[in-house]
């Protein structure tokens, strides 16, 4: 099923799969449903997936104003409320992983257990000048192709770039027709840097995971754990050979994995039910 839902005044582009318990995932700066994709094929025979394209990305459109993270919670919890579900397993890498720690703690009711992949919970000032030079990039790059080749060196392993897998990553989003303006990457972009969960994260009741790539030199494995050591109960782990998206990478292990930690949650949900 793919459809525009609402969500408050706006209208998100949205889409659905599978049969099982609820599952949202929430992407990254600029990241759309496809992003997804190795999760929306790989799972949906266990979960009823639901993936959206954030505000500003895709076949979202950006509103007036300066967007907020606060703002994107919102909206994932308006896609659940506008498709019938009350609750998720939720999953969010980088920026999504900052938007899916804002909706737990904003809207806990619609959160059944929480998969941050890529996460912090405050950049640290070598982040945040990471952010300051994509502005730069995106503004000068010679092309389209040029910032992909670049930002990717921040995303993806050696190992991809040297096999092939980035260069086709970098052709399915060339020919991708829905791109996201200059502009609004920079302003999502900037709404995670300004965003801040440290001294909050405690407020986060629900079983949570922590992954981490021990490669990442965007979203570095200390930052996750930071974050993770707020969370009660929240596990931390690192995928030691993986960069900042492994679930695109190596989408069978951390489906695998992230399957496992579901399954988990969904046995305390039925012995709290029981009780």
């Amino acid at each position: 099923m793919e459809q525009y839902v609402k969500a408050g005044e706006l209208e998100i582009w949205t889409e659905q799969v599978g049969d099982g318990p609820d599952v949202l995932l929430i992407g990254g700066l600029g990241d759309t449903v496809e992003s997804w994709q190795f999760q929306l094929d790989g799972l949906a025979d266990r979960y009823r997936m639901t993936a959206f394209d954030n505000r500003g990305a895709g076949r979202t459109a950006m509103p007036e104003g300066q967007p907020t993270v606060e703002a994107m919670a919102d909206d994932a919890a308006g896609v659940l409320h506008s498709l019938g579900v009350s609750s998720a397993h939720v999953a969010g890498f980088s920026g999504g992983s900052i938007i899916a720690q804002e909706l737990t703690l904003r809207h806990p009711d619609v959160v059944r257990s929480l998969v941050l992949q890529s996460t912090w919970s405050a950049m640290d000032d070598f982040m945040k000048t990471m952010i300051r030079a994509f502005h730069w990039q995106a503004e000068l790059a010679p092309s389209e192709r040029d910032f992909l080749e670049g930002f990717f060196i921040w995303v993806y392993t050696a190992r991809a770039h040297n096999d092939g897998t980035v260069a086709r990553f970098i052709e399915d989003a060339m020919a991708f027709p829905h791109k996201q303006s200059t502009e609004d990457f920079l302003a999502d972009a900037d709404a995670c840097a300004r965003h801040v969960t440290a001294g909050r994260l405690d407020g986060i009741k629900v079983p949570v995971l922590v992954l981490a790539g021990g490669v990442d030199r965007m979203s570095r494995p200390e930052l996750g754990k930071a974050a993770a050591d707020e969370i009660p109960g929240a596990r931390f782990e690192v995928m030691e050979e993986e960069a900042h998206q492994p679930f695109q990478e190596v989408p069978d292990a951390w489906n695998s994995r992230v399957d496992e930690f579901w399954q988990g949650a969904e046995r305390l949900r039925s012995r709290a039910a029981a009780s």
